[in-house]
């Protein structure tokens, strides 16, 4: 599952789960990807955190390659059982920090073992490994917090 964030000609922000990147640009495609808030078809994804999914169908990856709101619509709006799944996810990856692009390259190109990661990148970065069909999807940050 990947999760992008998105944006239409007006400017309304949204986000949007796919199955693949490919299954996003088909729906785009058919115009299935629309703006909830004017129903418009012209949406482009934006830069955001995201979290990858690795070939075991497992999550693998999640890099804060962009500061996500801590509180708002989007995690308000979240059923309870969707945020403790998300939190879920977030206690069963290793948080590799800055080193993220290294690990999710290293993993990709199995030069190490397929584990469950997570952790920061710049938007740089994020682009760079999008661009080498490292897929990966994005946590608002109040689900990624540590808790003390």
């Amino acid at each position: 599952m990947i999760v992008f964030d998105l944006a239409c000609r007006q400017g309304h922000t949204f986000e949007g789960w796919f199955a693949s990147a490919d299954a996003f640009a088909q729906q785009q495609t058919d115009e299935l990807v629309r703006c909830p808030v004017c129903d418009d078809a012209q949406v482009e994804k934006r830069l955001s955190a995201r979290i990858n999914v690795g070939r075991s169908g497992a999550p693998a990856a999640t890099p804060a390659s962009a500061p996500a709101p801590t509180a708002g619509p989007a995690i308000a709006g979240l059923p309870p059982e969707l945020l403790a799944k998300l939190r879920e996810v977030v206690r069963n990856t290793e948080n590799v920090g800055r080193r993220f692009p290294e690990e999710a390259r290293k993993i990709h190109y199995d030069e190490a073992p397929p584990r469950a990661i997570r952790g920061q990148a710049t938007p740089e970065e994020a682009a760079e490994l999008e661009e080498e069909g490292i897929d990966f999807t994005s946590l608002p940050d109040i689900v990624t917090a540590e808790k003390h």
